[in-house]
């Protein structure tokens, strides 16, 4: 390779871009050239990653304890150093002179590049959301309280600085934990409060007459304000537990009563250490629920698991959401839980896992060993 440190600007990149088949360049070191660790390659997985990165439309998010991704609008890619044997130069744009093209120009090498940054699509690392979400739930009476401090609460900018997701994947994950922006702050709401505020919302649609089928929001948002409740934590609940009814006029709310049905088992167990006889939390479960509400224990199914001991069959708080998304760490948690579990049972535990790349069926591949005596018995997984 030629070492001339003359003119420079006789070609650059664009010589091998528009090189033709016949004929040939000159290589020679770039003046600078050196190890320029600021410059690395990296591997674009598709078009659309392509035109987010050319549009500054990407971020790379991870503490210094954490292995870096980069986010795109609505992915997250692991970012892996792969080398290669190959010599693979980094030729700078060059300034080719136009009016006299010289039939080989010179292109500058300015780095020798050991490999590239492959980007691989992963799932967004949201447990971390959760854990620091839980720091400080919101609770009706903190404002109240004398202490206001911000300690422990996260803006939305603290939040996408914290957290390995895109913002479209972190924006789920805020849903997905029914999260509320409060002043500022992204929150969880305690248990407490929000079956505080669902028992006035229906309280209060006993005495107004209102139907849950169609809540007026304006209605319902001025009663519980004049009754000291937060209008953006009463309009988080109405979001909770229903949907938005589409009216030209007025904004309304139809409540899911199933939704309900099953916020009032969880909020029994709960207050009876979150195990107790099934005869006994049917029984106190019917008690809590509306008249006309749903009512049937398949409506729990990713809440509970149930035990048979001796004679009789105990029911216990087990909730989907309360468990790790990862699926080391699900597993891991499922089969400390029991070491053996029915398909039945298990199915509700992992349909929500996602991993790009693998299957649902690779997943219980890799994580567990199947065992089914015959062909009309129902399987049974256990640990790998």
């Amino acid at each position: 390779m030629a070492t001339n440190k003359g003119d420079i600007n006789d070609g650059g990149a664009e010589s091998f871009l528009t090189l033709d088949p016949d004929n040939s360049v000159t290589v020679r070191y770039h003046p600078d050239f050196g190890p320029h660790s600021d410059l690395i390659l990296l591997e674009a997985p598709d078009d659309s990653v392509l035109n987010d990165l050319l549009h500054g439309r990407v971020t790379i998010r991870g503490q210094s304890d954490e292995d870096a991704v980069l986010c795109t609008p609505s992915s997250t890619y692991a970012m892996k150093f792969v080398s290669t044997s190959n010599s693979v130069f980094l030729i700078p744009p060059g300034k080719p002179n136009l009016l006299d093209p010289q039939p080989n120009p010179l292109v500058s090498v300015l780095k020798l590049a050991p490999g590239n940054v492959e980007l691989v699509l992963t799932a967004p690392r949201l447990d971390k959301l959760r854990f620091l979400l839980m720091q400080k739930l919101y609770k009706i009476d903190e404002e109240d309280e004398e202490d206001c401090s911000s300690e422990g609460l996260y803006t939305w900018h603290d939040l996408i600085c914290s957290i390995q997701a895109s913002d479209e994947e972190l924006r789920e994950g805020l849903r997905f934990l029914s999260a509320v922006e409060i002043n500022g702050f992204w929150r969880m709401v305690h248990p407490k409060s929000v079956n505080m505020i669902l028992t006035m919302v229906l309280t209060n649609s006993v005495l107004h007459d209102w139907s849950l089928d169609a809540l007026v929001e304006e209605e319902v948002l001025s009663i519980l304000e004049s009754d000291g409740f937060n209008s953006t934590i009463v309009k988080h609940c109405l979001e909770t537990f229903g949907t938005k009814i589409e009216n030209d006029n007025r904004k309304l709310w139809g409540l899911d009563k199933k939704r309900i049905a099953v916020h009032f088992a969880k909020q029994v167990l709960g207050s009876n250490g979150g195990k107790m006889r099934l005869e006994i939390f049917i029984e106190k479960w019917m008690r809590n629920v509306q008249k006309g509400m749903p009512f049937d224990l398949n409506m729990l199914e990713g809440e509970v698991l149930y035990e048979t001991i001796g004679a009789e069959t105990w029911i216990k708080a087990f909730s989907v959401a309360d468990l790790p998304l990862t699926p080391d760490a699900r597993f891991s948690v499922l089969f400390k839980e029991r070491a053996k579990w029915a398909w039945k049972d298990l199915e509700p535990y992992v349909r929500d896992l996602r991993v790009p790349g693998i299957s649902s069926e690779g997943l219980l591949i890799k994580y567990t060993r199947r065992v089914q005596p015959n062909a009309d018995a129902e399987p049974i997984f256990s640990a790998r």
